[in-house]
């Protein structure tokens, strides 16, 4: 069985996975994610997905779009 880091099409579908969610988290509770960006590696993680998220989302949609027609194919 082999990880989704050794598979460029899975590793691209986390890293667009992430952004969405981290994009929805940022702002369903904005306070969770901002509030700790600076303490911690992990949520300042988080903190930059959620800004690509909210900068590029037109190219994040198209991305996702794009992604799931080839999962059809």
């Amino acid at each position: 069985m082999q990880s989704a880091l050794f598979h460029f099409d899975a590793l691209l579908l986390v890293i667009l996975l992430l952004i969405c969610t981290c994009t929805y988290v940022r702002q369903t509770v904005p306070g969770m994610v901002d509030s700790r960006k600076d303490k911690n590696i992990f949520f300042g993680m988080f903190w930059k997905f959620a800004r690509i998220g909210e900068r590029l989302s037109p190219y994040v949609s198209i991305c996702c779009i794009i992604m799931a027609v080839s999962k059809l194919v």
